[in-house]
């Protein structure tokens, strides 16, 4: 019975016993309480922490729970309560009743999870045959690149305002230096910081050539100034924006462009996936 990995298993029946010695229903403290006080657990042994800083006992007897709620003996009620079901205000266990309980509930969920991966292999084997990104990011970036110069400009325009940019409005203009647009950005009611910015839609990596050209442009025009990229900056460029004596430059790569996109859900709709929990199920296949 004393198997490493499956302590907790011994508490079955006390968790049992002692719900029903409340009434049939207590929060997590007091089952745990009346635990250690019909099995005379020490101090000690309660104070005792896991690395994560709870304590062992606490943590053990939560397990032993969640077992006894697979089985059907208790509520799966969340609202903090365990609540005894009918069939476990009957159910006395013993340890070899507890562990054959253990035992069976690994083995469920031993075989579910080789049904969920061979399910997963079939759907990436799926997505594959029918030559379609399989990420979000990836088919994301494959839209902003595949957009025209001034289309993207404008959505970096909207990207902006949906970021608490006030006051965005792209120049574009010829000779400017390759400064696409400015805006205002307000941190607080009393201080707000004018920003230019570039959006360019680069395949590639960003040479420092090109971020000491931005910063010619700027010269000293803003408080604040952005490139926007669907490509990356080199090690170099990213040195470049932030030397000293030089304007320094706020660099945005394909990578952070696409986690803006993410936290704006813009141009991404969220999905919400359920997944079946067969053992919510489980009492009533034995009414």
């Amino acid at each position: 019975m004393k198997k490493k990995g499956a302590k907790f298993v011994r508490y079955f029946g006390p968790v049992l016993d002692a719900l029903r010695s409340l009434g049939g229903s207590g929060t997590p403290q007091e089952v745990a309480s009346a635990i250690a006080q019909k099995l005379n657990v020490s101090g000690a042994e309660q104070s005792e922490l896991l690395k994560s800083g709870t304590p062992r006992f606490l943590n053990q007897v939560a397990w032993a729970r969640n077992y006894l709620r697979l089985e059907g003996y208790i509520d799966s009620s969340q609202r903090g309560v365990w609540v005894l079901t009918p069939s476990g205000q009957k159910a006395h266990l013993t340890e070899t009743q507890a562990h054959s309980i253990f035992l069976k509930w690994v083995v469920h969920y031993q075989e579910l999870r080789k049904k969920h991966k061979k399910a997963e292999i079939k759907a990436d084997a799926a997505d594959d045959s029918a030559g379609q990104p399989t990420d979000h990011r990836e088919a994301l970036l494959s839209v902003l690149k595949q957009l025209p110069a001034s289309g993207f400009e404008n959505l970096c325009q909207r990207l902006l305002r949906e970021a608490d940019f006030a006051s965005v409005v792209v120049t574009a203009k010829s000779g400017d230096g390759g400064i696409d647009g400015q805006g205002i950005l307000q941190l607080n009611p009393f201080v707000t910081f004018k920003v230019l910015f570039q959006c360019k839609r680069f395949a590639k990596t960003v040479s420092p050539s090109y971020i000491r050209e931005f910063q010619g442009a700027i010269g000293g025009r803003a408080d604040k100034d952005i490139i926007i990229t669907t490509g990356s900056f080199s090690a170099e460029a990213r040195k470049e924006a932030v030397r000293d004596g030089a304007a320094p430059i706020e660099l945005v790569d394909g990578q952070k462009l696409v986690e803006m996109f993410e936290r704006l859900e813009l141009g991404l709709k969220p999905k919400k996936v359920y997944e079946l929990d067969s053992s919510f199920f489980d009492a009533y296949m034995k009414a």
